[in-house]
């Protein structure tokens, strides 16, 4: 059945992407519209837009998902109920898929529900207290999002359509269509997983890996940049980007620093997904939306293939996801050494990789723009953190001693995890070449003094430098360790956020559950419907025994009836 899926999946995502090639160079867009019926003179229509944006990042889902689905083959080899597993994946696609191809609101809460309900059903596969807990925090913040949606759709009623391709030039100043943009943000910033909502994409990496993979590179988390690189025009219009840069610098900043004081292989590389959504958000909050989509595009394709990478070591080394128990890899497993290797320095932006051409470009028009000091220092610096706890996940997998047991070997044995990751491999060497010609068929000169164009490379040398003293920093009894464990408390737990998060999950619903308790089961019973009937048994059980076959009550009854009507008429 994976086999089939992934051919089908496969093909249908090479066609997808040769239509999205013939959009973009005619400039083409195709609106499909579905009349379904008409409601008080409201027309209920089912909207689809197919431009080169959501065709060529539909043929990447895809892609992606193809050959998730034939990892899951070899991944999931022991799983008796394989079969609900892949049929979980195809719906998680299809409602990504679904909001993709939706210029519609109504639409697209639909497949932003179907991500939320399904990553819940995912993150908690394996049915453990701590999957449990990560998958309703995932649940939860997503929620919030889902809340943002509706009451913007419910906004959106002012101006007779839910389609907003039409407002995006519309009422520049309109505060209705602010207040829409803002719970647009919102949302954008609860799936994305942007401060304060970054808790739950580490928490989600209880998930089985292909699903993290998919997750990380090109579903879930990339939803809410979609859906802002949609409504850029709006964003830019009404002046609210400037929430999105400082929100979008700051989750780069923690997730960078969070990373570097990280010891679990899943959580560094999810870290890692984090300061890269930080970086798109950045960058599109300047305006320059085609290179956050550029960007989107490329850190799929190195980010799938570092997950499958990470989950074939795990895989093989008996779910082992301790950085500090792997070590010469590349003499057990050399293929997949190859590939990790390859999508780390993609992470990192070596030259000529699919994650240069465009986070080398992102970083040159930061310099070009006009931004703070501030602004400039977390963006080059966040990337220098990024180059840095990749080279230390480099360091610590692939040098020294292998620290796990001492009889246990492990290989590259399996064909399906190895043909996805080769794939993978290929198209994250030459993707993002392929990708610069073509979303950028004409070229920009970018113009900058010698030292800010130096100033990328000597960042991601100067975190390469950063991470081996990391790496080789050992504990001590001098004052340096102490800090260290300090830094390593705050900065390694990201700012607390998950704690905070946790906290401010667990007071409300035990608040709920008191007041529940207390009220609905409590004085509510007493005093509220079930209350008053027992009342009222019981009242009609004490007349019934003054009234059973008395002849004295049932006269004292009637004169006194009879002496109210008297005085009352």
């Amino acid at each position: 059945m994976c086999s089939l899926l992934f051919t089908i999946l496969f093909i249908f995502s090479i066609t997808v992407f040769l239509f999205g090639v013939y959009f973009l160079l005619f400039d083409y867009t195709l609106l499909i519209e579905w009349y379904l019926f008409n409601l008080n003179s409201s027309s209920v229509i089912m909207t689809l837009i197919f431009d080169w944006m959501s065709l060529i990042f539909m043929s990447f889902v895809m892609f992606i998902s193809s050959l998730v689905i034939y990892y899951s083959n070899g991944y999931m080899s022991g799983e008796l109920n394989i079969n609900r597993f892949v049929f979980l994946l195809l719906m998680f696609i299809f409602s990504m898929m679904f909001l993709i191809l939706s210029p519609n609101l109504i639409s697209i809460l639909l497949g932003w529900d179907g991500l939320g309900l399904v990553s819940y059903c995912l993150v908690i596969y394996y049915q453990n207290i701590s999957s449990y807990n990560a998958g309703m925090l995932t649940a939860l913040m997503n929620r919030i999002g889902d809340v943002a949606i509706l009451i913007s759709i419910a906004w959106m009623l002012n101006f007779g359509s839910w389609n907003y391709i039409f407002y995006n030039d519309f009422f520049p100043f309109s505060w209705e269509l602010r207040i829409i943009l803002i719970l647009i943000i919102l949302a954008s910033m609860t799936s994305s997983a942007q401060i304060p909502f970054s808790a739950w994409l580490p928490a989600a990496m209880a998930a089985p890996t292909p699903v993290s993979a998919l997750v990380h590179s090109s579903t879930l988390v990339t939803a809410g940049v979609y859906l802002l690189i949609r409504f850029n025009f709006l964003l830019m219009d009404l002046g609210l980007s400037w929430i999105l840069l400082f929100v979008g610098c700051l989750t780069m900043f923690m997730s960078g620093l969070g990373a570097n004081f990280e010891f679990d292989l899943g959580s560094i590389i999810a870290l890692s997904t984090l300061s890269q959504l930080g970086l798109m958000f950045g960058i599109l909050s300047m305006g320059y939306y085609e290179v956050a989509f550029f960007h989107l595009l490329t850190h799929a394709l190195f980010k799938a293939l570092l997950f499958m990478c990470a989950g074939s070591i795990i895989h093989n080394v008996n779910n082992c996801q301790d950085i500090r128990y792997l070590g010469s890899i590349v003499y057990f497993m050399p293929l997949t050494s190859i590939s990790f290797n390859v999508s780390i320095l993609s992470l990192c932006g070596f030259p000529f990789l699919a994650g240069f051409y465009s986070k080398d470009l992102i970083l040159e028009l930061v310099s070009l723009s006009w931004v703070n000091f501030l602004i400039f220092f977390i963006y080059f610096f966040s990337t220098g953190l990024t180059a840095s706890h990749s080279f230390r996940l480099y360091y610590y997998s692939m040098f020294g001693d292998n620290n796990y047991f001492p009889v246990f070997s492990f290989d590259d044995s399996n064909y399906y995890i190895s043909f996805s990751m080769i794939v993978l491999l290929f198209v994250s060497v030459f993707g993002g070449s392929l990708l610069s010609w073509l979303v950028f068929p004409f070229p920009n000169m970018i113009l900058l003094p010698m030292y800010l164009k130096f100033l990328v490379l000597f960042t991601v040398f100067m975190g390469i430098y950063f991470g081996y003293l990391i790496y080789s920093f050992k504990f001590g009894s001098n004052i340096f360790s102490v800090s260290y464990l300090l830094m390593f408390n705050f900065l390694g737990l990201m700012w607390f956020m998950p704690n905070l998060s946790s906290y401010c999950i667990y007071y409300p619903l035990g608040y709920g559950y008191h007041v529940s308790n207390c009220i609905d089961f409590g004085w509510g019973e007493l005093l509220g419907g079930q209350g008053l009937y027992m009342y009222f048994i019981y009242f009609m059980d004490y007349i019934y025994f003054w009234y059973d076959s008395n002849f004295k009550v049932y006269l004292l009854t009637f004169i006194f009836w009879m002496f109210i009507i008297f005085f009352m008429v």
